[in-house]
Parts: C-alpha cells; sequence; structure tokens
C-alpha cells in the first residue's frame, strides 16, 4: 500500500502542484528544480512500480477468483486485466517521461537560457503535462479496476 501511495501520490503532486508552480519561476531554476525532483523521484517511482507488479501477481494468484494465465470468466479475471492493461500503459508512458522527455525538457531549457527561446520548452512543459494527467487519469482508472475487483 505504501508502494500505491507513494507512486500515486507522487503523480497527483507533480500534475496539481509541482508543474503549475514551474510556470512562474525563470528556466534556470525550472532546470534545476526539475533535475532535484528526477533524481530523487524517479528511483522510488521505479521502485514503486517494481514492487506493485511483484506484490500484484503474488496477491492474483492467491485470489480464488484466478482460474490461470487470460482464463477471463467474470467480472473479477476482466477487471484485473483491464486493470493489467493500464499498468502497462503507465509504465510506457512513465518511461517516456523518464528517458525522453525530462531530459529532452532540461536540454531545452539550457538552450533557453543561452538564446532565449521559449516555444521549445513551452511545447516540453505541455507534452509534460500531458503525459502526466494521462498517468494520473489511468491511475484512477486502476483504483476503479481494483475497487471492481474487490467487489466482485
Amino acid at each position: 500500500m505504501l508502494a500505491t501511495v507513494l507512486w500515486l501520490g507522487s503523480l497527483a503532486s507533480l500534475s496539481l502542484l509541482v508543474l503549475p508552480a514551474l510556470q512562474k519561476v525563470d528556466a534556470k531554476s525550472q532546470s534545476i528544480l526539475l533535475a532535484a525532483i528526477q533524481k530523487r523521484l524517479d528511483p522510488l517511482g521505479w521502485f514503486s512500480l517494481a514492487l506493485l507488479l511483484a506484490t500484484g501477481m503474488f496477491q492474483m494468484s492467491a485470489n480464488a477468483n484466478y482460474e490461470g494465465f487470460l482464463a477471463i470468466s467474470g467480472q473479477w479475471a476482466s477487471s484485473i486485466l483491464v486493470k493489467h492493461i493500464f499498468f502497462g500503459l503507465m509504465i510506457v508512458v512513465s518511461a517516456a517521461q523518464t528517458w525522453w522527455l525530462l531530459p529532452t525538457m532540461q536540454r531545452a531549457m539550457l538552450r533557453q537560457q543561452k538564446n532565449g527561446d521559449v516555444a521549445e520548452v513551452e511545447a516540453l512543459q505541455k507534452r509534460e503535462a500531458l503525459l502526466l494527467n494521462l498517468n494520473l487519469i489511468l491511475a484512477i482508472l486502476i483504483l476503479g479496476m481494483t475497487a471492481l475487483a474487490r467487489a466482485a
């Protein structure tokens, strides 16, 4: 549960607090803050994902409703399948953020300091907000699928 709270809490914090606040500071400060956040949050986020994956698979296989790999019969199995699809999408989005978007943003912010062009940084910030909001929506859907499976 702590991994869930840490992961989803960090997504909500970034989406609702950090990114909007970053709009009010200069490019150099944004670059420094993003680098510091990424350095601390990425290892925690990926550890949480790995822990959620491991404990989720264990809990799923121990559940009385589990009938085997891709044996989809009933509300519980359907909910778990959809939940896993959403989880896979979250991993893809998180990977894109961690290994493509955030480093690209940091480089763009450094270039912006030198040449003053804000268009590239603004476009990347919009993508970052979009990906964070997408991950937050996927997280909410995952929690909904979990609730639906537990109700079954």
